[in-house]
């Protein structure tokens, strides 16, 4: 794997170095100091155990051996341990026995909630609102630390453009400037101005690099990919975390370009620390250090352990290589004493920024204060409202009328507590989830009638219930049909090699459908599913994803129109799994695909497209649908030519045509007309969330700079080149209002 060369570049060139923010938060010599005085007393064991992190049980409770190994000095962070009377426990041997008292740092997976369950990442981040994602971290902070936990393994920013992987889920999508705003609000969020603030958490930039574009969609497989794509889509959201100030990374499973990424030096060393100054730790994923071994680059443990370290790993996550074969790599001369004292280093300086040092302690008193408030119930409901996605709505089927007489609810998730809030649900159960059964009825008077049927599973081949479901759907006056995936079929080790309806749901929704009663589907999934049926013949869908604690009343706000849906995708769906990696902003062939005037494929033959489906998405990146109308007009740009270091604004009108009020996303992507390296066919550059009254207009700008219209050159360096750029500015991927400025060369 090359790294970006040096050397002179052609034309007017911006350095992105001179367009960044600085990366790493400034020196505090108060701190390095004390951090000298500790390495100076530390023997190789403790500073090994330092950077040693060990599970606890899956219940919270911390396992016999922490206590002795804490005393010992020999275990600087844990994960799964919580509960503030547990931590506490385990704190004090550490603080009040062990020889250094170094505290210890209490990490969980507080993906999208602690006990309060907000959407899934993937659903938050159809919402388009980087103030509401950052706020729903900062409610699974406040949680997560009165429950003694300091560290979060989250943020995940994967870029995913394969909806085969399951852990699509718990990241922002396909496109990496969405990915990158997304990425800051959610470091904001968990973290706020001060990690070492009581009701915040320190967060993990996860999973270091390219885990998302896993060959075939098939989780924890290789990647292999040149540097400029690395650059150009799966860095970024990484860079913004860095420019946010988080504190701690996480290496991936995946093998990068022949070097896995958990012993991979261009990730971690030159990239990470050398580019963008990060001072943080990098601690392994789950046992990824071990499986050095299985990916063949490592002949042993002890081969495995050194080739970490020296790439620059800190922290082992639950193997023990480190502690186990170090001592001996070090007496061997194979590693330095200084690479360790390096490591512990960036461990003991999280430590001192989190003030655990000071506060070693979690008040016990704020935990049953602060889970599951009424204050935090609100927050996830209304962040669930935001995230959902209105598909299709023919004739107006939504919202319903709440003076409804009988409704129909179906399916096999319409009444599951359990997968309605997803996978990776940090300390929540199914306790208080609101269900779309209760939910509708929480809508309606007790005079309405509101009847349920489960119809099937949601995976087997049993079809037993369907003809009761429908008979059920033939005597009401509306059938709400919610059909999609089981949590388990979503997240880690999830790979789906069908992008379809699992089980016999779809059979369910056709027969309902038959019934001739106005059917609403809603979809409850973890990545995109390949729903051909659904959306040619069903006349109103919403996509809700897994939609959290309060999911069920969420539906129902929608569905009955308090809330007036405003999310867009943030990932394509497909027509068939055959079209996978399929993403907006790809490049164009030498023979691109042509459409006629109605935008309907072309029949010729020597292009790059299918025998048997549509190069076209079924719903393109971007999408959604609101139950009002919107028209963009009038757009105009600040100047028809700039120079490489100039900026440009993007001015357009935006009118709310409907009689409701209503949520538009508007977005601005561009388009190099030619390019020394060759770009996508568009790109999002930028996109605003606004409320429009009916019949109000407003008008909105959009400022670009060089940073949004530069790009990596051959040698791979970030340049702005002279030339034509194009400026669309749509409601969706597709389409919209567009204008064109050139950059100039001095």
């Amino acid at each position: 794997m090359k790294s970006a060369k040096m050397r002179s570049l052609p034309l007017a060139v911006l350095l992105i170095a001179s367009m960044m923010p600085a990366a790493a938060q400034s020196p505090q010599p108060e701190f390095e100091k004390r951090i000298n005085a500790l390495l100076a007393q530390m023997t190789l064991e403790e500073k090994l155990g330092q950077l040693q992190q060990l599970d606890g049980e899956a219940n919270g409770n911390y396992r016999p051996e922490h206590l002795e190994l804490i005393r010992r000095g020999l275990l600087g962070s844990t994960l799964n341990v919580r509960g503030a009377k547990r931590t506490n426990e385990l704190q004090r041997v550490a603080v009040e026995q062990s020889r250094l008292k170094i505290p210890v740092l209490f990490a969980f997976d507080v993906i999208h909630g602690y006990r309060t369950i907000f959407p899934v990442p993937l659903g938050e981040a159809s919402s388009w609102d980087p103030v509401a994602i950052e706020r729903a971290a900062s409610v699974a902070a406040a949680e997560a630390s009165a429950a003694g936990v300091r560290w979060t393994f989250a943020p995940m920013l994967d870029i995913a453009r394969d909806a085969r992987w399951g852990r699509i889920v718990e990241g922002a999508g396909e496109d990496p400037y969405l990915g990158s705003v997304i990425a800051a609000a959610r470091v904001r969020g968990f973290q706020g101005s001060d990690y070492g603030a009581p009701n915040k958490v320190l967060a993990c930039a996860k999973h270091w690099v390219g885990y998302g574009a896993a060959e075939a969609g098939r989780d924890y497989n290789t990647v292999d990919m040149s540097e400029l794509r690395m650059r150009d889509v799966y860095f970024p959201p990484f860079k913004a975390a860095v420019d946010a100030g988080v504190g701690t990374f996480m290496s991936a499973f995946n093998d990068l370009n022949g070097v896995p990424a958990s012993a991979n030096p261009f990730t971690m060393t030159t990239v990470l620390r050398g580019e963008w100054k990060f001072d943080g730790f990098v601690v392994s994923d789950y046992e990824s250090v071990k499986e050095l071994i299985n990916h063949g680059l490592a002949a042993n443990e002890s081969e495995a352990a050194r080739y970490a370290l020296a790439a620059g790993l800190d922290v082992e996550m639950v193997s023990r290589l480190f502690n186990k074969h170090i001592p001996q790599l070090i007496k061997q001369g194979k590693l330095s004493e200084a690479i360790i004292d390096e490591a512990v280093r960036r461990v003991l300086r999280i430590k001192l920024r989190l003030g655990l040092f000071e506060r070693p302690y979690t008040d016990e008193s704020r935990e049953s204060r602060a889970l599951l408030s009424a204050e935090n119930l609100q927050a996830a409901r209304e962040v669930a409202g935001r995230s959902m996605v209105l598909l299709k709505n023919d004739r107006g089927a939504l919202p319903l009328s709440k003076s409804l007489k009988s409704i129909a609810v179906i399916g096999p998730l319409a009444d599951s507590q359990k997968d309605l809030i997803g996978s990776w649900t940090g300390d929540g159960g199914t306790e208080g989830v609101v269900t779309l059964l209760s939910g509708v009825r929480a809508k309606l008077s007790p005079q309405a009638q509101i009847v349920y049927a489960r119809g099937c599973d949601i995976e087997g081949d049993s079809s037993d219930g369907i003809a009761e479901a429908a008979r059920i759907a033939g005597a009401c006056e509306v059938a709400i049909v919610a059909v999609g995936e089981s949590a388990e079929m979503s997240g880690e080790a999830s790979s789906r090699a069908s992008l379809d309806l699992p089980g016999r749901q779809l059979e369910l929704v056709k027969a309902v459908q038959a019934t001739r009663t106005p059917t609403v589907v809603v979809l409850m999934n973890g990545r995109p599913l390949t729903i051909n049926w659904v959306a040619e013949n069903c006349a109103a869908i919403l996509e809700t994803w897994f939609a959290g604690t309060q999911g069920g009343n969420a539906i129902a706000d929608v569905l009955f129109g308090d809330v007036n849906p405003g999310g867009k995708l943030p990932v394509t769906f497909p027509r068939s799994v055959g079209q996978l990696p399929l993403y907006y902003d790809h490049k164009s062939t030498g023979r691109p695909v042509t459409f006629d005037a109605e935008g309907r494929q072309t029949a010729d033959k020597y292009r790059s497209k299918y025998l048997d489906v549509p190069v076209t998405p079924l719903f393109p990146f971007g999408y959604g649908l609101s139950y009002t109308d919107f028209k963009l007009s009038n757009l105009r740009l600040s100047a028809q030519k700039i120079a490489p270091d100039g900026r440009i604004v993007a001015a357009v009108e935006v009118r709310n045509t409907g009689k409701r009020a209503g949520d538009e996303v508007v977005q601005v992507y561009i388009r190099h007309v030619a390019a020394s390296v060759t770009q996508p066919v568009r790109k999002l550059r930028g996109f605003r969330r606004i409320t429009l009254q009916p019949l109000e207009t407003r008008r909105i700008e959009f400022a670009l700079t060089p940073q949004d219209f530069g790009f990596y050159n051959r040698d791979l360096r970030f340049i702005v080149e002279p030339g034509k750029i194009d400026v669309m500015v749509g409601t969706s991927s597709v389409g919209g209002l567009d204008a064109s400025f050139e950059v100039v060369g001095k």
